[in-house]
């Protein structure tokens, strides 16, 4: 059995606001182009426009339709999901061969190809579905959380964050030490209640989930009607014909 770190002080990971996030995708593809000829590259698409297509992403957006308002309007919540960087993560512990691994520096839970013999348990222990099995190669995949990116300091600080942090236009995805209690994220996790997935299954997940703020009360449009008490001629014909 792979062990893991007997703590991590320094925790790696995202927070997602399902409050903004538009369901554009624009993680999911951003992440498949930087990782494509990143740390596990390559993420392999087989026949991607024919029947059995398969491919690897690291990032899913899923769509669910709940009625969540008070007056029971329905609404659509996107929910991204990727590895979680668990603190107890049993996808480590069930690899026979130690491909599987979290990091002591950060927390990163990644996977050592050389060693990865294709056996699948880090897939079936895994409750979140976040594990990528790469037909092609024969081996599992995951999120890095762009490892390649955040300490590349060939970059502009601004940039050293994951692709999917750096490409989302509503600003759902934010990314910091999430072990640091005064940490940006770690302030937003606590202003907004932010959760774990799961947590009943004490995994501890290092990304957070930001909940959908509650939706103001819907309110009838109010039908103006012409005043007919209007003196002047010409501001009455103006409101009439304003009216229409």
């Amino acid at each position: 059995m792979t062990m893991l770190p007997a703590a991590t002080n320094t925790k790696l990971g995202l927070v997602i606001d399902l409050d903004i996030c538009v369901g554009c995708h624009a993680c999911a593809v951003n992440c498949k182009e930087w990782n494509t000829g990143g740390h596990m590259a390559p993420l392999t698409d087989l026949n991607p426009y024919g029947k059995g297509q398969d491919g690897v992403w690291f990032n899913r957006i899923h769509a669910y339709e709940v009625s969540a308002d008070a007056d029971g309007t329905d609404m659509t919540v996107y929910f991204p999901k990727s590895c979680l960087h668990c603190e107890n993560a049993a996808c480590v512990t069930v690899c026979p061969t130690g491909a599987s691994y979290k990091r002591n520096e950060d927390g990163i839970v990644l996977v050592d190809e050389q060693r990865c013999i294709g056996c699948k348990l880090c897939s079936w222990a895994c409750p979140y579905g976040a594990r990528e099995f790469d037909s092609d190669a024969g081996v599992m995949k995951k999120c890095t959380l762009c490892i390649d990116r955040i300490y590349n300091e060939n970059l502009e600080e601004v940039d050293r964050v994951p692709a999917c942090v750096s490409t989302c236009p509503a600003g759902a995805r934010h990314f910091g030490n999430l072990g640091d209690p005064g940490s940006d994220v770690s302030k937003l996790v606590a202003a907004r209640d932010g959760y774990d997935l799961m947590a009943e299954m004490d995994y501890q997940p290092t990304n957070k989930y930001l909940p959908p703020r509650p939706r103001a009360k819907s309110t009838k449009a109010v039908q103006l009607t012409p005043t007919d008490g209007i003196e002047n001629p010409l501001l009455r014909w103006a409101d009439r014909f304003l009216s229409r």
